[in-house]
Parts: structure tokens; C-alpha cells; sequence
């Protein structure tokens, strides 16, 4: 496909921005990259489009992995508002600050960071336990759920790629265990941490934001609008007992790594990330339901009434979230990521390889939303240059995990960000244009570490 297989995204991202509009973004991008696919395979343009967006969305639906996502996305609406109507949420941000853990912005946002961080087996999961835990919190300190989504977005990805003890790190692995190199996949992988600078400095700029209590950009300008509002906290009912939040939460986490576990045969790194994270949502929903029921808080037909109310407030998220899926895999058939990496060349001098690996993983992650189909699309470009000319595995690995990691922060059509910003009870586009000057920031010292690391060792 030509360079026209862009036009989708371009016309998502110029939509989201100009309409403000994502619903409506991702719609329009997903009948544009059936219509290209129409043209591309001779077939009638206008049935073709139309029927072939259903169908596309039908076909995302009914995946097995994509469905436990799009559950998941519903059952935690349940679960939240089970928590934050249950009085558990205000009881906890209280039995916090009486313990000196939350006495202030910076214990709240350093508590935040290390649950994200603890929680590495899995993305999802990681953004959701520091999300539940700082809600509260955030509130109580007039910090806004802008700052709290960027905090939680940025580290739950970056931890999950430099842990690299779970889903994330058995994927990448598979990819390289195709190839004949020197090292084994196992060094080369581990290798490439240190030389992922992207995910490095992310996590860098969080502890700083934390650590100064500064904020800059839109983020600032989020801060100020906050601080003329009347906050109403969304700790919900007045404090009961902290158990009504914390047995939920710790069965999420404690559950999540049993059914690693369990769905990997007894191996952390090979259980199914997509399985594990639904069945721990499930469970602690359950947990919940059952603490309030025999707390004597609600009838069960008041939970049931209450679970769907929660359910019911994230649609339009689980919407996106679907959207965004199936706006992937349209453009995965389109092309739109090979034809991007085509920009890494023959002709580049060896030095500017790597560098340029990065920015190309960038790119194709902001296009098409997401990490993962990034390194599929580059590792088979990568290693051969490996190969051939003799570049530094490891460095050459961690520039594509960087540049996979970067643009899915960037992208507003990333399901990732739909997450962090249904956890932390942010507006997505709120989210997406609040951190996009921290993700930049760390883009450009990334790609300033890929070229001296280049020069060094090239």
C-alpha cells in the first residue's frame, strides 16, 4: 500500500483534536481505512465499506482476548462503584493519612507510582490498583485526575516493559526466538533494558513531577481550573471501614498473580495477560458484592441496581476502547505500519539506524494505537540489521520497545490511554492533551540517548 494507507489515523488524530470528538474520530478513521481497503481489493466501494465496518467491528468483538478486554472494561464499572458507594474509599484515604503513608502531595504521588510500579505483571492491572488506591487521595489534595491518569499511564507500561517477568516480556521474546543471533534471545532481551531509555526517563519525569510538586503545560493549566472548582471528592458514602476497599483491592492484585500462574502452567512470564486480568475482576467484583451484602449496606437488589449504574458510566469508554481494537486491525490489513517503517531505508548511514528505528516505532505506534503491533511489525526489520551489519542487539531491541512505548503514550486512538483515563476518572482528551508534553519531553532525550549510544557503539 502507498502512503495513502496514513490517511486514517491523520484523519482520527485531526478529528480528535478538531471536534473533540473521539467516538466520532475513530468512526470516521475506520470507514476511511475500510474504503481504502475497498479500492485495494476491486470490491464494491460503497457496500463494501459499509458492510465491511460492521463486519470488521463484529469480527474485533468476537476475539477471544479482545472480548476479555471489552468485559473487563464493563465489570470494572461494577467494581468501582461498589467500592467508592460502599464508604470503603473515604475510609481508606482517613486510615492513610492517620498511618503517615498520604500526609501529603508528595507521599500521595510516590504511593501512587510504587503501586503502579508493584503491580508489573500486567498493564491493565497496574494502572487499575494505583488508579482505585489514588482517587480518593488525589481528591483530598486538590491534585487533579489529570495528574493522576499521566502518573498511572506512565508507569504501568514503562515498569511492565523493563520488569519484562510477565506477558509483556514473554511476547517480545517469542518475536526473537524466530532468529539466529550470537546471544541468545533471553540475553538479548534482557540486554535491551538498560538501553530503553524512553521507558527510563518516563518514569524519571514521573518522580520528578512528585518530587517538586510542578506541573507544566495544560497539565498546570488543569491544576489551576481545579483549584477555582468546589471539589467534591468521589470518595463516595461517608467512611465505613477501610476493608470495603482494601479486600476488593487485594484480591485483584493476589488473584491476578495466582491466575498468571495458573493460565502459564506454573510460569509467571507465560500466563495470558487478557484471561487473568478478567477472572481478577470478576473475582474481587464478587469479593465486594458479598462484603456489602453481608454488611448489611445494600439489598441485593440494590447491588444489582448499583452494579449496572457503575457498568453504565464507563459505555462510552468500553466504546472506544472497541473502536480502537477494531480501528487496529483495519489498519493492520490496510498496511499502515509496514508502509511506515519503509521509511528506515537502505541508505542511512550505520550510526542513524537505531535512532531512526526509534522514531519509526513511535510512529507506527501513534498511528495504529498500540505497542504491541508496533514490535511485531520491527523486530522482523530490526533483527536482520542485526544480522547483516552487525549492530548492538540489545540497543537495536530496546530502541523499537522505546519507540513502541512512546507513541502509544502519545496516541489518543491507544486503548491504553482509554484505560489510564478510565481509572483515574479523567476525560480522555483531557488525559491525551495533558501528557503529551511530558511524552515529548521524554521522546526527545530518548532519541538524543539512541544517537550517543549509536556513536559509542556503532
Amino acid at each position: 500500500m502507498s502512503w495513502v494507507s496514513i490517511l486514517p489515523p491523520i484523519i482520527a488524530i485531526a478529528v480528535v483534536f478538531w471536534r473533540k470528538e473521539v467516538i466520532l474520530a475513530l468512526l470516521l478513521a475506520l470507514i476511511s481505512s475500510e474504503l481504502l481497503l475497498a479500492f485495494q481489493q476491486n470490491a464494491n466501494i460503497v457496500s463494501q465499506t459499509f458492510v465491511g465496518s460492521i463486519e470488521r467491528i463484529i469480527d474485533v468483538a468476537t476475539s477471544a482476548g479482545n472480548s476479555r478486554i471489552l468485559i473487563f472494561s464493563i465489570i470494572i464499572g461494577a467494581l468501582l462503584v461498589y467500592i467508592r458507594e460502599s464508604g470503603g474509599v473515604a475510609a481508606t484515604v482517613n486510615l492513610l493519612m492517620r498511618r503517615g503513608v498520604a500526609k501529603s502531595k508528595r507521599q500521595v504521588g510516590f504511593l501512587t507510582m510504587f503501586t503502579g510500579m508493584a503491580v508489573f505483571i500486567e498493564s491493565n492491572m497496574s494502572v487499575l490498583t494505583s488508579g482505585i488506591v489514588a482517587r480518593g487521595l488525589f481528591d483530598k489534595f486538590k491534585m487533579s485526575r489529570a495528574r493522576l491518569a499521566y502518573i498511572i499511564d506512565s508507569t504501568s507500561a514503562p515498569v511492565c516493559i523493563l520488569v519484562l517477568l510477565n506477558g509483556w516480556g514473554a511476547y517480545v521474546l517469542g518475536l526473537l526466538s524466530n532468529y539466529e543471533l550470537d546471544q541468545s534471545p533471553v540475553s538479548v532481551l534482557w540486554g535491551s533494558v538498560a538501553f530503553n531509555f524512553y521507558a527510563i526517563i518516563a518514569l524519571l519525569i514521573v518522580a520528578y513531577t512528585i518530587l517538586t510538586d510542578k506541573v507544566h503545560g495544560p497539565m498546570k493549566q488543569a491544576e489551576l481550573d481545579l483549584q477555582k472548582q468546589n471539589v467534591v471528592s468521589e470518595a463516595g458514602a461517608a467512611p465505613t471501614k477501610a476493608r470495603f476497599m482494601l479486600v476488593p483491592l487485594l484480591t485483584l492484585i493476589l488473584s491476578m498473580v495466582g491466575f498468571m500462574f495458573w493460565t502459564g502452567d506454573g510460569v509467571l512470564a507465560n500466563g495470558s495477560g487478557s484471561k487473568s486480568v478478567l477472572y481478577a475482576t470478576v473475582l474481587a467484583c464478587a469479593v465486594a458484592y458479598f462484603l456489602l451484602l453481608q454488611g448489611k449496606r445494600y439489598t441485593h437488589h440494590e447491588l444489582v441496581e448499583l452494579g449496572f449504574k457503575g457498568m453504565g458510566e464507563l459505555l462510552p469508554l468500553v466504546a472506544i476502547v472497541l473502536l480502537s481494537l477494531t480501528l487496529g486491525a483495519s489498519l493492520k490489513e490496510l498496511g499502515t505500519g509496514v508502509f511506515v517503517a519503509s521509511v528506515v531505508g537502505d541508505y542511512l548511514p550505520i550510526y542513524a539506524i537505531v535512532p531512526v528505528l526509534f522514531v519509526t516505532g513511535a510512529i507506527i505506534s501513534f498511528t495504529t494505537g498500540t505497542s504491541w503491533g508496533t514490535f511485531a511489525i520491527l523486530i522482523p526489520i530490526g533483527v536482520p540489521l542485526i544480522q547483516t551489519l552487525g549492530l548492538p542487539p540489545s540497543l537495536v531491541v530496546g530502541a523499537i520497545l522505546s519507540g513502541g512505548i512512546f507513541g502509544d503514550h502519545c496516541s489518543p486512538i491507544s486503548d491504553t490511554t482509554a484505560v489510564s483515563a478510565l481509572a483515574s476518572g479523567c476525560d480522555l482528551l483531557t488525559h491525551v492533551k495533558t501528557q503529551l508534553p511530558y511524552a515529548i519531553t521524554g521522546g526527545i532525550l530518548a532519541l538524543i540517548a539512541f544517537f550517543v549510544a549509536s556513536f559509542v557503539m556503532t
